[in-house]
């Protein structure tokens, strides 16, 4: 019989929860009782009190898009007059400030533009690289390389080969909403299905890259759909152990087709200590200050995150939602030395970890 005290009983012991006792969890335990078990599985994984982050800019390339994604407030259709694809020179010029500002990766992410195909980026990979030879870039998305691979009538080992050695370093978690494509349905008419996307994760950390995992919540799921959501990453990581971290946040309804309401901020501390308790084989958790906003961020540290993810010195796909929370390089800081712990600054693959710049 699932109760509170054989799943307490099984995380003091550090035996792995079902996804019965996850969902259990997420629907009846005490939001106190959730951040106890979140915070003692944190404090086994980084029992040195150290909160990280790091400095990094999302640069949107394009914003046309034909996924058609009815929780999107960003994307414009193909050929709308208020789309775009940035210049070469303009994405070079945000490099550069990312660089100034003590940085050295960017987030590249946009839209399935049909009028880009893999020559695009690869011409665009090697121009970074060559202009910033110590540039990280963190880049495509599951449902973009889907997208490129498909437009380019090409596999996806190829497309996969062909970037990186163009210069792609490691893929973010993004186009993950749901892992369920009942629910995948009813946001997006023409975006990668839950496999697809749990396969470019796959087959890329097989050859060597690295990525994170998301979810986007709130929406259209239940709560066990976002169990089985988990389930599906964390099956995933037994096999490949390629993601270095987990970022859930919640659905941002302003300006968007979809419409409704955000979930509490109740409901995302509790998804966020289940998560962590859940995925036991994922060693960092990010905060969603982007979100969530910095005080709750800061509230999350007792919830199992370890991580304040980016300072994301741009950041457009939220803001066209209407939510728009800003945190620089000191703010961070602060809000991690607020709660107790001890900030620093690290890569992508939280290998480096380096003590932050003075303000």
């Amino acid at each position: 019989m699932t109760n509170l005290d054989t799943i307490t009983e099984k995380i003091l012991q550090e035996e792995r929860i079902s996804t019965d006792e996850a969902l259990w969890l997420l629907e009846n335990a005490e939001l106190s009782e959730l951040g106890a078990m979140a915070d003692l599985v944190r404090r086994r994984k980084h029992p040195d009190g150290v909160v990280t982050y790091i400095i990094d800019r999302n640069i949107n390339y394009t914003n046309f898009c034909n996924a058609f994604c009815n929780f999107c407030a960003f994307y414009r259709q193909p050929h709308h007059e208020e789309g775009y694809v940035l210049p070469v020179e303009q994405i070079e010029a945000k490099i550069q400030e990312t660089f100034d500002l003590g940085g050295n990766q960017i987030l590249l992410q946009g839209g399935h533009n049909p009028d880009l195909k893999i020559d695009y980026y690869e011409e665009l990979f090697r121009r970074l690289k060559t202009t910033f030879p110590s540039l990280w870039l963190h880049a495509l998305s599951p449902p973009e390389i889907v997208h490129i691979y498909k437009a380019s009538r090409l596999s996806l080992d190829e497309t996969l080969d062909r970037l990186i050695a163009a210069g792609l370093d490691s893929i973010p978690g993004g186009g993950a909403e749901i892992l369920v494509d009942s629910v995948r349905k009813k946001l997006a008419k023409n975006k990668c299905s839950a496999d697809e996307w749990l396969e470019v994760m796959e087959v890329a950390h097989g050859k060597g890259l690295r990525s994170t995992a998301t979810m986007m919540f709130g929406h259209v799921e239940t709560r066990a759909e976002r169990i089985e959501h988990l389930n599906r990453v964390r099956e995933v990581q037994d096999r490949t152990k390629g993601f270095t971290a987990f970022i859930g946040w919640t659905y941002q309804a302003d300006n968007t087709e979809l419409g409704g309401d955000e979930v509490t901020t109740a409901e995302y501390l509790r998804t966020l200590a289940v998560a962590r308790v859940f995925l036991d084989n994922i060693e960092n958790f990010q905060a969603s200050w982007v979100t969530q906003g910095a005080k709750m961020a800061g509230a999350s540290l007792a919830f199992g995150v370890n991580d304040m993810g980016s300072t994301m010195i741009e950041e457009n796909v939220v803001a066209a939602a209407g939510t728009v929370h800003r945190m620089n390089e000191p703010e961070i800081v602060a809000a991690v030395q607020d709660a107790g712990f001890v900030a620093k600054r690290r890569d992508m693959t939280y290998a480096e970890r380096l003590e932050p710049a003075r303000a």
